[in-house]
């Protein structure tokens, strides 16, 4: 990844996919133009798939993945794929569980539960699921080489310990899943993941889509995501 400028607060944004649908009188064979959200913290943000989106700054990187969200809505649970690092030359930092939370289309934001919530709830069918749909999320910046695990949620009959944080350096790109309980269900609309470094906030945001936008966002693709990637382009 190359360095980028951080643009103002009032220029950054991802496209998430939100009021994709073309105005009246746009040709059929024109691609939609799209607004970026707002997140409210000078950042970075790219589109690396269709239900893949990072959001970085001078000091932290976060990705997620979130194909199931998508296909989840009504249900009250949310699982995410997610990936953090730092940036090159950073300090290494220990992201706790209450660095991470959730902002949710009405406004609320949901705090990452304990692993007693999440082994209460039962989510075996859910993680059954995410084996069959899911994207890759191995994108990170040149400098994170070395491979390491978010572990916040283990079943009681794993091998491997739940933690109540990781250990990051700029030198480790770690990968794991989040679950966020969602009181009434999973809605249609703009969230975000909030990812609390030592100085700093990245937001990555993601909408769920509805059957209209995912068809459009399917079918344009590559068109949306140049929109993104000039919106972040380096001013000469």
């Amino acid at each position: 990844m190359s360095k980028k400028r951080l643009l103002s607060v009032a220029a950054v944004g991802l496209m998430s996919m939100w009021a994709l649908a073309a105005p009246d009188g746009v040709r059929a064979q024109e691609a939609p133009k799209v607004q970026i959200p707002q997140p409210g913290v000078p950042q970075i943000m790219t589109m690396e798939g269709r239900y893949v989106r990072a959001a970085y700054n001078n000091e932290g990187y976060a990705i997620l993945g979130y194909k199931l969200a998508n296909l989840s809505v009504g249900e009250e649970w949310m699982l995410l794929e997610v990936g953090v690092a730092l940036r090159d030359g950073v300090p290494d930092y220990d992201l706790t569980r209450d660095a991470l939370s959730l902002e949710t289309p009405d406004g609320k934001t949901i705090p990452l539960p304990s692993v007693e919530e999440y082994r209460k709830a039962n989510l075996r069918a859910l993680l059954a699921r995410e084996k069959v749909q899911r994207d890759s999320i191995n994108y990170f910046p040149p400098n994170a080489h070395r491979a390491c695990r978010v572990g916040f949620f283990t079943e009681v009959d794993e091998r491997a310990l739940a933690w109540d944080k990781v250990e990051l350096s700029d030198q480790r790109g770690c990968l794991g899943r989040l679950f966020f309980p969602v009181p009434g269900g999973i809605t249609y609309g703009q969230h975000w993941l909030n990812v609390k470094f030592a100085k700093s906030l990245v937001r990555v945001p993601f909408r769920v889509l509805t059957k209209e936008e995912d068809k459009l966002l399917e079918k344009n693709f590559g068109d949306i995501k140049k929109q993104v990637d000039a919106a972040f382009k380096k001013k000469s």
